[in-house]
């Protein structure tokens, strides 16, 4: 049975404004990689091409029956190229530095039936999937992560909802990821998860019709993240970051027709609380009240950036429109107060709530120069117009604007397929590029305010 939240035999769905209790038992449990079937097409021999020390291609299906037989005898720098076919398997990168690159980005399809549970999982460092597309997951599309512990995958495995906050020292972030050009759809949680791992960019990728988000960066200190130029749509969530902080930024992405658009989280359900000091800028958060969505458990509808006990982040030059409950939402959360965020310069259409303050103090928060658009309370605080990171309590707090319906969320086995996107340029013959001194040099000032929607 598929509830409403779209995960099979869940319980019922409370109604919240956004997300804020984790899954990650679950979506961590479920690493295991299950032993995936052979692709469709024509199949070759299981042997690497050459014993030298030098990279290899080593190629899908032509040399290798399935995407694991060929990354299994992959050695650290070589490309695993995959053609067009659906390959129904679970793949695990567990070696350094390897490049698993479709030829097509839309017609190289790992597909997990809605009975396998991760589609790509990655503890290799340095390691990349690029230029394909992975769906039908009962948990992520594609994982990266610096747990690698059986004991740990198996707990989550059973579907237990309570976990122990990782211990950072026992798994050491993944050092170095990277996804480019993936498109992820129509899995149970996550379609691009970065979890316990830093040092990596997120590009060109697309989520649609997770029962959680699209994309996910959680559990790292300092992240040293980028994640650019993405397009989400009917997720629960767009893109979510939970106690992940410092050096990372999310820029120039388009996050379009969620439940909800974006979420930037505290808890205690993860290591590394508080989350603090991430980047936003140049993004478009529109539309974030789509019915054609899946229902996460705690799940919320109509808000923007819901920053729930985030702190001390930065959002400049993006553009909300069109988000009915609220652009900006500002709540505590399991005891983390919502602190010191800057928002500014950012452009709010008057047809929203610019900001929706639920706390009973302003937190030295700031919000000055985002448009018109009216406020809760209204009017503010000058604590919160002024930037002066005074901590003012609220004689009323504010609320949400409220909806006269909220639709129920849709199954993620039954959000619509997306179009083809658009795939890097010559995937055949492009150079191998692991993810080796990632992110390189971030200028979040070269992300402009976005244009209005058509």
């Amino acid at each position: 049975m598929v509830s409403r939240c779209g995960v099979p035999d869940a319980t019922p769905c409370p109604m919240r404004f956004f997300v804020s209790k984790r899954r990650v038992a679950l979506s961590l449990g479920l690493l295991i990689a299950v032993p995936g079937l052979g692709a469709c097409g024509p199949t070759g021999a299981d042997d690497r091409p050459s014993s030298s020390d030098r990279p290899a291609v080593l190629r899908v299906p032509g040399q290798f029956k399935s995407i694991q037989k060929a990354v299994d005898s992959a050695r650290s720098g070589d490309m695993v190229l995959v053609s067009p076919g659906v390959y129904r398997e679970s793949v695990t990168i567990r070696s350094p530095r390897i490049v698993l690159r479709g030829t097509e980005r839309s017609t190289v399809v790992v597909d997990g039936e809605f009975k396998r549970t991760n589609g790509i999982t990655v503890t290799g460092a340095a390691s990349v999937v690029e230029n394909l597309t992975v769906r039908n997951n009962l948990a992520n599309g594609l994982l990266f992560t610096g747990v690698t512990d059986e004991t740990l995958q198996g707990a989550g495995a059973g579907g237990g909802m309570e976990y122990d906050p990782l211990d950072t020292a026992k798994f050491p972030a993944l050092r170095g990821f990277r996804a480019s050009y993936v498109t992820a759809y129509n899995n149970a949680l996550y379609g691009i998860y970065a979890f316990d791992a830093r040092d990596g960019v997120i590009e060109h990728s697309y989520g649609s019709g997770q029962s959680d988000s699209g994309i996910y960066v959680g559990q790292c200190k300092p992240c040293n993240t980028v994640v650019r130029n993405n397009l989400t749509e009917h997720n629960a969530v767009g893109i979510e970051v939970t106690n992940a902080s410092e050096d990372l930024y999310f820029l120039g992405n388009t996050i379009r027709r969620n439940r909800v658009g974006m979420t930037v989280l505290s808890n205690n359900l993860e290591a590394l609380g508080p989350q603090h000091d991430a980047v936003f800028a140049g993004n478009t958060i529109s539309d974030n009240n789509d019915d054609r969505s899946p229902e996460q458990a705690e799940g919320g509808f109509g808000i923007g950036i819901g920053i729930s006990g985030g702190t001390h982040n930065r959002f400049e030059r993006n553009r909300l429109e069109g988000n009915r409950a609220g652009a900006f939402v500002l709540r505590d959360e399991q005891g983390y107060p919502v602190l010191g965020n800057r928002i500014e310069d950012n452009a709010v259409d008057e047809g929203q709530l610019g900001l929706a303050v639920l706390a009973a103090r302003t937190g030295g928060n700031c919000y000055t120069d985002n448009g018109r658009a009216p406020t809760s309370p209204d009017p503010l605080p000058r604590a919160l117009t002024s930037c002066s990171a005074r901590d003012t309590a609220l004689a009323t707090p504010g609320s949400a604007r409220p909806l006269d319906r909220i639709p129920p969320g849709t199954s993620f086995r039954e959000v619509a397929p997306p179009p083809a996107q658009p795939g890097m340029r010559d995937a055949v013959h492009a150079p191998v590029r692991p993810a080796l001194h990632l992110p390189g040099a971030v200028d979040p000032a070269s992300y402009v305010l976005p244009k209005p929607r058509d």
